[in-house]
């Protein structure tokens, strides 16, 4: 009993330590976020974030690779002006939006809209 126990929790930490190496990098996300957005999968935020908007895929990994990136960015850039990061998020979020072409997903009043 105590040689499945032992076993079992050293599956289980192989198993955690392993998460990081099995989460997508930045370029595989990068590479991918057009495809995500042309079909429909991921979205543009007034946050300056990106959201899922049917799940699907690789969409959450896309998501949350991306997001991490612009959240490092922006803290980086408030840090740099000494603003609030609340503000670069605002400004990037607008300006994400701004860019976003027809047909893809953008979040408007909480709702995901083609714009």
């Amino acid at each position: 009993m105590m040689t499945l126990l032992r076993y079992a929790t050293a599956l289980l930490m192989a198993m955690a330590l392993a998460l990081p190496a099995m989460a997508m990098s930045l370029d595989e996300a990068k590479g991918r976020l057009d495809e995500a957005k042309s079909q429909g999968l991921v979205g543009e935020m007034p946050t300056g974030y990106l959201g899922v908007v049917s799940p699907g895929g690789d969409a959450a990994e896309i998501v949350e690779a991306i997001n991490d990136a612009r959240r490092a960015e922006y803290a980086r850039i408030a840090e740099k002006h000494g603003i609030a990061v609340s503000e670069v998020e605002a400004v990037a979020g607008k300006k994400a939006i701004e860019k976003t072409p027809s047909g893809e997903y953008i979040q408007v009043d909480g709702r995901w809209v083609r714009k």
